[in-house]
């Protein structure tokens, strides 16, 4: 998968905005700038990360010479008409800069693409109608700058295309989901494809350019929700010299668009990169509705009580053991008597614990799309103990074991696996899921989904992963008891001691 650098080119997609100037800003640069004047209001107003999108066609070269004078050819009388010179479109970006917002540009042939280098565009926009045109393609990807690559009338097969393409040149960019007709109609924006896209190409920011009705601001709250982080909208001025077209904001309603996607992102956000957060209101709301544990009749200290000497019933009190806490089993600390709540120690069992990481090994690899069959053995490697396994140990999964090897390791977040070595076996990792720091001979080295680390025999290896990780370990025939750690305290366990088999899970 392609690595993205976290450097100050890849932070520009975030959560950005684009405002497109409609109809090339009637080719009067005057009014251009009166554009980017009033969105540069709506950017300090909100202080968001904002830019403004120009179009560069090198007209001399773009346009036939055949049919540079013909009206009845679609496209070419309005942009001979809007047509602006080099200089003019240097005014533009400088005052594009000048606002504090982002300079984008889309060149839709190779000689603007050198435009865009010479004036100092921050990124490079393909447009849909381009976006197979390998030539200048080649050309935008050659440049290094950031890009980003409308999708409008794209199939599947051909956005594949485009990502393989500017992975394998290594170009930072993201790619927009767009229906291009303008206006756009309700029932064909397909805003679904966003979670197909955000699923399919996970290192690639992923984002909406609309064309929809510029009144409807739940379009783009729907983007937001479907997980779209870069927003895209023509926006115009009308004035008396200059009408407005059915898909282009005024500054009122592109005002009004920013505050409704700010108010998507607001609700849709959690409080924890990749976690829900749960509030202590939520707690406390859900915690005056539990049930609590009372006794049906008298018991004495010492006493072993079951399900059938006790009852569930609210309110809950403080400290007292809920109804999902409760286990048979459990030995009573003091003496309590008929309809007193129980108030114990909640004794959490090897067993419950067990249970719980494999709910969240499951967990990790839903969410990593990998299916396991039936016929596995699962292992808990608890090096210090199943109560210290979520720092110390891994999920290993064997799905063969003949003269060749295949497992797949879960490792929690923030679980480490200490160091060792193997005399007989030698294997390979590949990273699919997560991030894995392994250390080898004392060398750290970082790797992400991808990658492949090959482990020599009487290599010392050790790996952690910061928010978890799942990879496939490939190796020679795994021999029990060819695991030899560095600290005395697990080499001198029983390897049953420090392991706990599952069939099924």
């Amino acid at each position: 998968m392609r690595e993205v650098e976290d450097n100050k080119m890849s932070r520009l997609f975030n959560d950005l905005f684009i405002f497109e100037m409609a109809n090339s800003h009637q080719g009067d640069v005057e009014h251009g700038k009166d554009i980017i004047h009033e969105m540069g209001k709506i950017a300090r107003k909100y202080n968001i990360n904002a830019a403004v999108k120009l179009q560069y066609r090198n007209l001399d070269n773009f346009i036939h010479p055949d049919y540079v004078n013909r009206t009845d050819v679609p496209h070419v009388p309005r942009f001979m008409s809007t047509r602006l010179t080099y200089d003019q479109f240097t005014e533009l970006v400088d005052a594009i800069k000048e606002e504090g917002m982002i300079a984008i540009s889309t060149p839709f042939d190779e000689g603007s693409v050198d435009w865009c280098m010479e004036q100092g565009i921050d990124i490079i926009k393909i447009a849909s109608c381009s976006s197979l045109d390998w030539p200048l393609l080649e050309k935008a990807a050659a440049t290094g700058k950031p890009l980003i690559i409308s999708t409008g009338g794209k199939t599947l097969s051909d956005i594949d295309k485009l990502y393989n393409f500017f992975s394998h040149r290594k170009c930072d960019f993201a790619f927009l989901h767009c229906i291009a007709e303008y206006p756009a109609p309700a029932d064909h924006l397909q805003l679904d494809f966003i979670d197909r896209m955000n699923k399919r190409y996970r290192d690639v920011t992923i984002g909406y350019s609309g064309h929809e009705d510029p009144d409807d601001n739940t379009v783009a709250m729907l983007a937001v929700a479907k997980g779209a982080k870069i927003l895209e909208r023509h926006v115009a001025l009308p004035t008396e010299k200059y009408s407005i077209n059915a898909y282009s904001m005024t500054p009122a309603q592109a005002d009004k668009w920013v505050e409704a996607v700010i108010k998507a992102r607001t609700i849709c956000a959690t409080k924890k990169e990749n976690d829900k957060y749960v509030s202590q209101a939520e707690i406390d709301s859900l915690n005056s509705l539990m049930r609590g544990v009372y006794l049906k009749h008298d018991v004495k200290a010492g006493d072993t009580i079951g399900i059938d000497d006790v009852f569930f019933a609210m309110p809950c009190q403080e400290k007292q053991m809920n109804s999902g806490e409760f286990n048979d089993g459990i030995e009573v600390s003091r003496n309590y008597a008929a309809n007193e709540a129980l108030f114990e120690t909640r004794h959490i069992t090897s067993t419950k614990l067990a249970r719980s990481v494999i709910h969240d090994a499951k967990g990790m690899l839903y969410e990593a799309g990998i299916v396991l069959g039936d016929d596995i053995e699962i292992e808990l490697s608890h090096h210090y103990g199943m109560k210290n396994f979520r720092q110390t140990g891994a999920i290993i999964v064997s799905v063969i074991n003949r003269e060749y090897c295949k497992k797949i390791l879960i490792v929690l977040p923030g679980q480490k696996h200490p160091m060792h070595m193997h005399k007989i076996k030698e294997e390979t990792f590949q990273l699919l899921y997560g991030d894995l720091e392994i250390v080898l001979d004392g060398e750290e080295k970082e790797l992400k989904a991808g990658d492949v680390q090959t482990v020599l025999r009487g290599q010392k290896h050790a790996f952690t992963s910061r928010n978890g990780a799942i990879f496939e370990e490939i190796s020679t025939t795994h021999i029990r008891n060819d695991s030899y750690y560095d600290d005395p305290k697990i080499s001198k366990l029983d390897p049953m001691d420090r392991k706990t088999i599952l069939r099924k899970w």
